[in-house]
C-alpha cells in the first residue's frame, strides 16, 4: 500500500513540476525536399555529398523576418577548440513563410556538424539548435 501511494504521489508531481512554459523553435532534417507527407521522416545520418534538406519551425512571429543559419563541424583537428564554421547564409524571410523556412546545402566531409538558428533581433541567442551526421 505504501509503495502505491509513493507511485502515485512521486507521478503526480511528476506531471505538475514538469511543464513546458512555450514552444520552442526547432530544424528538421531529411534526406529528400520537405513536403507534407514526408516533413515526419526526419534523419540526423547523411551520406556525403548528398543534398541535406532542413525546415526550421518557429512557433513564434520572429519581429525582423531576419534569420542567421549557421553549420558549425564539431572536430580536433582544429585550433579552434575543436569548432569549424563550415557553412553560413542570411535568410530574409517571406511573407508565407513566418512560421517556417526550409531549403538545403551540400557538405562533402564526414563528420558530427550542428545547426544554429539565429534572429538578427538578438544574434546572441540561439533560437534553434540541432545535430547531424555526415557518413563516408
Amino acid at each position: 500500500m505504501k509503495k502505491l501511494i509513493l507511485i502515485f504521489t512521486t507521478l503526480i508531481l511528476l506531471l505538475t513540476t514538469t511543464a513546458c512554459n512555450s514552444d520552442r523553435a526547432s530544424i528538421l532534417f531529411n534526406k529528400h525536399p520537405i513536403s507534407e507527407k514526408n516533413i515526419y521522416d526526419y534523419s540526423v545520418i547523411f551520406p556525403r555529398n548528398t543534398r541535406i534538406y532542413y525546415v526550421i519551425l518557429m512557433p513564434e512571429k520572429v519581429e525582423s523576418r531576419y534569420l542567421y543559419i549557421q553549420v558549425i563541424k564539431k572536430d580536433n583537428d582544429y585550433g579552434r577548440l575543436g569548432y569549424n564554421l563550415v557553412w553560413t547564409r542570411d535568410i530574409r524571410l517571406k511573407d508565407e513563410e513566418i512560421n517556417y523556412y526550409t531549403d538545403y546545402f551540400v557538405l562533402n566531409e564526414k563528420g558530427y556538424y550542428l545547426m544554429k538558428v539565429f534572429s538578427k533581433d538578438n544574434p546572441h541567442k540561439s533560437l534553434a539548435s540541432a545535430e547531424f551526421y555526415v557518413q563516408k
